[in-house]
């Protein structure tokens, strides 16, 4: 039984050619300069009877290709008398880190390519290999060379220093300009110096790495300049700020980068026609209630897949018109601890559908909780919204989270809504979920469908049967008379961010 049980050694054939793969052309997605790309898999068949040998498997640059291969976990460029069994495959992986500035003339960009070859001769195959390399201006905190330590932030939060374990650093007097040159690639937080203004200018794109970010101190400001672009589709001249990672898959993954943070103290905050994606945080905003500028003045612009929050706002004051939310892991929109809130003509939606989502698209309370697990309860100022949708695929979608107390204020109005909040239950009550009364609920319209056009892949425009078709308050248009695309709506105003389109027949 023993000797029975063995077997002769394989007996491998020349390959002839007949070789077939997963596919034709491995395409690495678009990198940037000297910054590694994924692994990318190419499955090679032996689709015949035959056991076969394939004399080589090479890169056709040889060593001085910038891709690296494994072929049957052998890391490397060239491999000789690979064996694969009859019927079978074999997998090889791929991966480049390519340094633009080894080219001529690139141009911003540079497309680098390459083959896998299998065999030569009259049985030669080949695999093309493509991959765009993007250059990029770098951002990053020093490292010591000796201890490896990378350098961390001291704050200036209100007037106090304050050492943080934030890896990252103050921008340079040459840094706060960032213009649509070339993309940006930020490692870290990036703080911009008290008494400065981060200026971004129209086009300008801004890529953060993991655990990065930037930190508007106290003192300090940030303009977010973009522009609106003739090309409805394209918006070249709105500011793009996302995670580093360009691979398709990543496009709309939440969580990949940390915030942008407007510390107490910080003062007139502006962004204009800027999509914010990927962010734990897409923006959060401390303190400055009484501000007499609003700390934040947010408008024509969109924030999408945040890991936590779209906007998280705490005892500060935030002014939003043409926003755009969709898509986070608790609220898109949070005003929390008082403060004063004024939006109009947004649309604030969430549709996450990456696991339980414990809180509304829009919360508003007027506490926190200290870490003795003490409310501290203050003003709500105000927090108006008016000709605003407030929707997604939960219930209810708003919820108020009122401590009460006479010494301090909750003040609120609906007007000119539409909002999903379907209480069959019976689970809300109080004069704050009173809807008749018109003080605080205006015009509201109640669990209504908006008819988005797609809001799982945040396109939020409104379709011909939206319940927000001409129910918005002129007086309001007239404050904010054209919508995020340039649309007037002075004389029909929907609600929110959109005027209504014509959805084109599905074939």
């Amino acid at each position: 039984m023993l000797w029975s049980s063995c077997r002769k050694d394989f007996e491998f054939s020349p390959s002839t050619g007949s070789l077939e793969f997963s596919r034709d052309t491995v395409y690495l997605d678009t990198i940037f300069t000297n910054i590694g790309s994924s692994t990318y898999n190419l499955k090679v068949y032996n689709k015949s009877d035959d056991d076969i040998l394939i004399p080589t498997v090479r890169l056709g640059l040889g060593d001085a290709s910038q891709y690296r291969l494994s072929v049957d976990g052998l890391a490397g460029k060239t491999f000789e008398n690979i064996e694969l069994l009859a019927n079978d495959s074999l997998f090889i992986f791929v991966e480049t880190t390519v340094d633009i500035n080894n080219f001529p003339n690139p141009n911003g960009e540079y497309l680098y390519t390459d083959q896998i070859e299998f065999d030569s001769g009259g049985n030669l195959q080949e695999v093309e290999l493509v991959t765009l390399i993007k250059d990029a201006v770098f951002i990053y905190p020093d490292r010591d060379n000796t201890t490896k330590i990378i350098e961390t932030l001291t704050l200036n939060i209100d007037g106090d220093q304050v050492e943080t374990e934030l890896q990252g650093r103050e921008l340079l007097a040459e840094e706060l300009t960032l213009t649509n040159e070339k993309p940006y690639v930020i490692y870290g937080f990036a703080a911009v110096p008290s008494g400065e203004t981060l200026t971004i200018d129209p086009g300008a794109r801004l890529h953060f790495h993991e655990n990065s970010g930037i930190i508007v101190q106290s003192g300090a400001s940030i303009a977010v300049n973009g522009a609106f672009s003739t090309d409805q589709e394209l918006l070249e001249n709105e500011v793009i700020m996302e995670g580093d990672r360009l691979e398709p898959s990543f496009s709309n993954r939440p969580g990949q980068w940390g915030t942008i943070w407007l510390l107490d103290g910080s003062l007139n905050n502006t962004f204009n026609y800027v999509t914010i994606k990927n962010a734990l945080v897409g923006i959060l905003c401390d303190g400055n209630a009484d501000a007499t500028n609003d700390k934040l003045t947010i408008t024509n612009s969109q924030i999408y897949s945040s890991g936590s929050f779209g906007i998280l706002g705490r005892n500060t004051s935030i002014r939003g018109e043409n926003l755009v939310l969709n898509n986070a892991g608790q609220s898109t929109l949070a005003v929390t601890f008082g403060g004063k809130y004024n939006f109009t003509h947004s649309t604030i939606a969430n549709y996450w559908e990456n696991g339980p989502r414990p809180l509304p698209a829009l919360l508003i309370n007027n506490f926190i909780v200290d870490e003795d697990e003490t409310a501290i309860v203050t003003d709500l100022v105000e927090a108006n919204f008016n000709n605003c949708i407030i929707y997604g695929n939960d219930n209810p979608e708003f919820l108020l989270d009122e401590i009460e107390d006479d010494a301090v204020s909750f003040n609120f109005k609906f007007t000119n809504c539409l909002v999903l909040f379907d209480d069959r239950n019976n689970n809300f009550s109080g004069p704050n979920f009173d809807f008749e009364n018109t003080a605080l609920y205006e015009n509201v319209i109640f669990n209504q469908d908006p008819n988005f056009k797609d809001p799982r892949e945040n396109m939020l425009i409104i379709g011909d049967d939206s319940a927000a078709n001409g129910q918005g308050n002129t007086t309001f248009a007239s404050q904010v008379p054209t919508d995020i695309l340039n649309v007037n709506r002075t004389a029909s105003p929907d609600i929110g961010a959109y005027q209504h389109v014509t959805f084109p027949e599905e074939q």
